[in-house]
């Protein structure tokens, strides 16, 4: 064993999860750089380490000095020092400022940081804001280097280390030696696995209670992340049992501990809708409940609240409207006209090239001339931005019209100050799901009418519940379904071959005619390779020159999955290298983002005012105040390096991540690899997100799966069960004497974490 002492020149590689690092070392004595390996905590360039270990050699990077352990000091040379602090370890100095300060303090720098840092408004270009921030990044650093040596004893990656100091700060420490558990349900990409690990490592038994609430409570939430509003009692305790590797009799106290606290509610099955769960009882996190029994309630309550037309006057707006439109109505559409004046709740459903566009604006249309306000909204929004272009009014997202404030708190529209409409269209409702149902009901005044607007074929909604499919079920209240594919539409390829996917048929192959470009093509390639090849020639060279689209803006790939060849997280890294391979970046997670980067909003962030699935392009990469700026939707947005977690690239996104949005081009790669999640409603969805182009990459068998494969994932909800049980017996389970509701709100991460 031999010791070596020097300053870190380089980092050639830092692994995020078992902290693995290649670092290139500067020993005095030596004139060349030494190649140093080993497990690693936050190491950053210009700081020195005196390394504990042993030589050996790589059969291809030769002499490396293997590294066993280590402990950090701080440089002592003014070099040194002007790295160490230019290196972005510290918010606010980038390699400039490192420059002036050491200029100023010379081997005193870190002292003068430490002890004196108002001494720092001595440097120009250094204010009290600037001071300020310079200040808590320091003590930060400080404190989570200490949080990451606490962490790494116990087997966590720094990158974990990272997330839990950002979510507690300094309370991070304090938490974890108190209850470890809460890790799975506060901090995001912190699963109970990790924290199960960290929990026994500090002494936590394996068959205690709490850990059984844990593990039961992770459960659930991982079933709302799969869609269930509940899960069966049984299922949910054989989900635990995997999971826990713990008694049935210690799960079983876990369940009444968890209920007698209030954070779940076990709820009986009635007999007509056993067959639903399969189980004589339900198990639910308290808020999905409370959301489930308070939409049915409310949607049941506003549709008994007569209308106030009178139907000559109806008949009068309908005849009106419909000889304004450039197309007469079909049956059908008129249908629909008539439902939406004279029924309280409605569902338009339908696919592509049906009408419903033209079906809104002629609601709209006849509420304004019945002297009543309209209100649109859709989940997302890309989806609110489209349904304002196509009607020619005012439209929002959901957030936006219930003004979610993050400031305050929750949603300012709620029972106490209602929305201020008497019709509301929900665009895009098939993206509607438990908790934003809730919310939005909660805000619906019992004489406004509510219409919700959706193509139910689509996959359902990202979130827990299936609410427009459900409603549908339930026979609670109207539902039209379109059906007739109009002559203008039927000129689509794209339209056709959507409602054949949706039939159970295989597509058409589009062929280009002279003067006329298709607008759905079929390209067969059986090995992923080669797919891989056609699907980034597609997007590079052959669409843009040939329907003169832009590669990045105009054209996006969507993959059934994230993982494989073909999959969006491959796919963007060779897109990028291919669309975007220069410009000024940043690397966070094994990931580089790059200026120009056309990048997706993985989570709803109220404080920034964006939301899941909103795109963008990095405008901005600021390494001296760790930010990059995003433009989305043609405003800017900052994001701090660290939360560089909530964007990723979008080249390619998931079939999933597309609901709700349109583009002018598609391209979808099909592999039997993605076999898991080749369905019909994938397919479907994909392809009726197109606008002008098309294009399927793929195998013939690949395609033929997912044409064939209805078979439609089974989510746990009884929303359907509560409407007809309400419509029957109208005793509104959930609904004061008044109307009103409580106040409860749906908590999808409760601050207790237990």
């Amino acid at each position: 064993m031999e010791i070596l002492e020097g300053q870190v020149e380089r980092i050639t590689y830092a692994g995020e999860e078992d902290g693995y690092s290649v670092l290139r070392l500067k020993v005095h004595g030596r004139r060349d750089l030494v190649t140093v390996v080993g497990s690693f905590v936050s190491v950053t360039p210009g700081e020195v380490l005196r390394v504990r270990g042993a030589w050996n050699r790589h059969p291809k990077y030769g002499e490396q000095f293997r590294a066993d352990q280590y402990e950090t000091l701080s440089p002592d040379t003014v070099e040194g020092i002007r790295k160490y602090l230019g290196s972005g370890l510290i918010k606010g100095i980038g390699p400039e400022m490192a420059k002036r300060i050491v200029k100023a303090f010379g081997t005193s720098t870190l002292d003068v940081i430490d002890a004196q840092p108002e001494r720092l408004l001595e440097v120009d270009g250094i204010g009290p804001k600037r001071l300020q921030g310079i200040v808590k990044a320091w003590d930060d650093q400080k404190e989570i280097r200490e949080v990451m040596i606490f962490l790494k004893g116990h087997g966590v990656s720094a990158s974990h280390a990272t997330r839990i100091f950002k979510h507690y700060g300094r309370e991070s420490l304090n938490v974890l030696r108190e209850n470890p558990y809460r890790l799975a349900m506060d901090v995001s990409g912190i699963g109970f696995v990790t924290a199960d690990k960290i929990a026994q490592s500090l002494g936590f038994a394996r068959d205690s209670v709490r850990r059984a609430e844990a593990g039961l409570h992770w459960a659930l939430f991982q079933a709302a992340d799969e869609g269930h509003v509940c899960l069966p009692r049984n299922r949910l305790l054989e989900e635990a049992q995997k999971l826990l590797e713990s008694p049935r009799e210690v799960l079983e106290k876990g369940l009444q501990a968890l209920a007698a606290d209030g954070r779940i509610v076990v709820e009986a099955v009635p007999a007509d809708a056993a067959h639903v769960m399969g189980d004589t009882q339900a198990v639910f996190l308290r808020g999905y409940h409370t959301a489930e029994v308070q939409t049915a309630a409310r949607l049941t309550y506003i549709a008994s609240f007569p209308k106030r037309f009178p139907q000559a006057k109806i008949d009068e707006v309908i005849g009106t409207v419909t000889a304004r439109l450039p197309f007469p109505l079909a049956p059908l559409q008129r249908q629909a006209l008539r439902n939406a004046l004279t029924d309280k709740v409605l569902v338009l459903t339908g696919g592509p090239g049906t009408g419903k566009t033209t079906l809104v604006k002629a609601v709209c249309d006849a509420y304004a001339r019945l002297g009543s306000r309209v209100a649109l909204a859709a989940p997302t929004g890309r989806a609110a931005k489209r349904l304002a272009e196509t009607t020619g009014r005012d439209a929002a997202t959901i957030h936006r019209l219930l003004e979610f404030s993050p400031a305050v708190g929750g949603f300012q529209r709620n029972e106490q100050k209602p929305l201020n409409t008497d019709c509301l269209i929900v665009d895009e409702a098939s993206m509607l799901d438990g908790l934003l149902a809730h919310h939005l009901l909660k805000a619906v005044e019992p004489k406004t009418t509510v219409i919700f607007v959706g193509d139910v074929d689509q996959l359902p909604s990202v979130g827990a519940g299936n609410v427009l499919q459900d409603i549908i079920d339930s026979g609670a209240f109207p539902v039209v379904r379109l059906t007739e594919i109009f002559r203008q539409a039927q000129k689509s390829l794209i339209v056709v071959n959507a409602h054949r996917i949706r039939e159970g048929m295989f597509p058409v192959n589009g062929k280009s005619q002279e003067g006329r470009l298709s607008d759905f093509y079929f390209i067969e390639k059986d090995d992923p390779e080669e797919v891989l090849e056609v699907v980034v020639e597609l997007c590079t060279k052959r669409i843009p020159k040939r329907f003169g689209l832009d590669p990045v803006d105009e054209i996006q790939v969507l993959s059934p999955m994230h993982r494989g060849v073909v999959g969006a997280r491959h796919l963007n890294e060779v897109l990028q290298k291919a669309l975007n391979p220069r410009g000024r970046a940043v690397e966070r997670a094994g990931r580089l983002y790059r200026v120009g980067d056309k990048v997706m909003q993985l989570r709803n962030n109220y404080d920034k005012d964006v939301f899941n699935g909103d795109l963008g392009r990095i405008e901005a990469v600021d390494e001296e105040n760790q930010e990059i700026r995003v433009r989305i939707d043609d405003r800017p947005v900052t994001y701090d390096f660290s939360e560089l977690d909530e964007i990723t690239h979008a080249y390619a996104v998931s079939v999933h991540k597309s609901q709700g949005s349109e583009y002018p081009a598609v391209v979808v790669p099909l592999v039997t690899q993605h076999y898991i999640m080749l369905q019909r409603n994938l397919l479907y969805t994909a392809v009726t997100r197109g606008k002008k182009l098309v294009v399927l990459v793929g195998s013939r068998k690949a395609l033929a799966m997912a044409v064939r494969n209805n078979r439609i994932q089974k989510r746990y909800t009884l929303l359907a069960h509560r409407l007809r049980r309400s419509l029957a017996a109208p005793g509104l389970e959930g609904a004061t004497s008044n109307g009103a509701f409580a106040s409860e709100t749906p908590r999808k991460r409760p601050q207790n974490g237990r």
